[in-house]
């Protein structure tokens, strides 16, 4: 099982599971030919990992069957072949949606691009957290060259995810956002002030949620998650409030 399967089924109490009989019920109001021959044939394909149980049956999750809708679908409405459909499920479990219409390609979120919920927000949103793209992939999709992701990492404002050669959702913010700045003639050495600053707010927040999630109690763990979006948002807010002021009423407008 791959490591995205993996996770998505850790946490799945035992009555979610279903059997591949329960799955066909669910399939047959919307795919009328499928059958029990089809899916195991779609799992041998390796489009589909359902757990087994001891015995040997197989166990379902939701996200089975939601691959199994998007499985068929594509065979259904875009003829898709399974090679294709393959390349787009393992696209998927690395965080980008399906493609937006027939004939192209996964996508990273808009959500991502855009930069999720901050710095307008205050839920801190952690959009494209799952997310692992290739060098290739992030540099298409915060539209910006090879030369200058290289130096934005020299400078270490972006970095892959530890123990992996991809990027997340924030590489892409920081990618993108940079590759803006540079079109005013802000270069990545401008930007070392911000990744400074941005550690020091960082280990601000942690010294004050490391002791909740040593807390007791089984909520410690969700009131330091809840405690650090918490802090985060205001930590944004707070950096654009000082910016904004610095800047002076003739500069802001």
């Amino acid at each position: 099982m791959s490591p995205a399967a993996s996770q998505r089924t850790s946490s799945i109490p035992a009555r979610a599971y279903l059997s591949i009989g329960e799955v066909l019920a669910k399939l047959r109001p919307e795919f009328s030919d499928v059958t029990i021959s089809k899916i195991r044939f779609l799992e041998s394909e390796g489009l589909i990992e359902p757990q087994r149980t001891p015995s040997g049956y197989r166990k379902f999750t939701p996200d089975d069957i939601q691959r199994l809708r998007y499985v068929l679908s594509a065979q259904r409405d875009q003829y898709l072949p399974l090679k294709v459909i393959r390349e787009h499920l393992e696209a998927m479990d690395r965080g980008l949606e399906p493609p937006a219409s027939p004939g192209s390609s996964p996508r990273v979120p808009v959500a991502v691009v855009h930069g999720g919920g901050y710095p307008e927000g205050d839920d801190f949103a952690r959009d494209g957290a799952d997310l692992r793209l290739a060098r290739d992939e992030l540099l298409a999709t915060a539209e910006i060259d090879s030369e200058l992701l290289t130096a934005l990492e020299s400078y270490g404002l972006i970095t892959t995810r530890q123990r992996s050669e991809h990027y997340d959702g924030d590489a892409v913010v920081v990618a993108k956002a940079a590759g803006e700045l540079a079109a005013y003639g802000i270069e990545p050495r401008h930007l070392r002030a911000f990744k400074s600053a941005a550690d020091r707010e960082a280990g601000l927040i942690e010294q004050v949620v490391t002791p909740l999630l040593h807390g007791r109690g089984a909520d410690a763990k969700g009131r330091a998650e809840e405690t650090t979006r918490t802090l985060a948002a205001l930590s944004v807010r707070l950096h654009a409030a000082l910016v904004k002021a610095q800047l002076g009423p003739d500069l802001r407008g």
